[in-house]
């Protein structure tokens, strides 16, 4: 189950459609999570508090598990389980839109587009991976490449 709030009806398919292959791809298809639109000063305000950063930033992840182990089984996170979904929690993403427009322009492409990619780069934090060290980076990215692919989401 995907919970997506602050988008439109339109934006919510879409991203709801993406967060979903996204799993899907992964192998985390027993997964759900949350997604919300927040303006530059909410982004900047939890940038500053939760990683000491304080600038906006486009998405920020705020995964529920460590570690997570791919394919994602329920069985593996029993005590994750919501009861009334049956998927486990992997927790949240928070994309700033404004920043996201900005991107968008500055990289020759529709909104949809990047919302997109953010979206797909919030759930692989969700799913343990991380872009730190250049060889995580590359698998991250190579994920990012795969699941865009598979949704016919290429750079417009």
């Amino acid at each position: 189950m995907i919970t997506i709030i602050g988008a439109s009806a339109q934006e919510k398919a879409l991203l709801e459609k993406v967060a979903l292959s996204a799993l899907s791809v992964m192998g985390a298809e027993d997964a759900a999570l949350d997604l919300s639109f927040v303006g530059r000063g909410r982004i900047r305000s939890l940038n500053a508090s939760l990683r000491g950063v304080d600038r906006v930033t486009d998405v920020l992840s705020f995964p529920t598990l460590e570690n997570v182990s791919l394919p994602l089984k329920k069985g593996d996170y029993p005590n994750d389980v919501d009861v009334q979904t049956n998927k486990v929690y992997i927790g949240s993403i928070v994309i700033c839109r404004a920043r996201a427009k900005e991107q968008a322009a500055e990289y020759g492409h529709s909104l949809a587009r990047e919302l997109s990619y953010l979206t797909v780069h919030g759930v692989l934090h969700l799913l343990s991976f991380d872009h730190m060290e250049e060889q995580d980076k590359k698998k991250m990215r190579a994920a990012e490449e795969r699941i865009l692919s598979a949704l016919g989401i290429g750079r417009d």
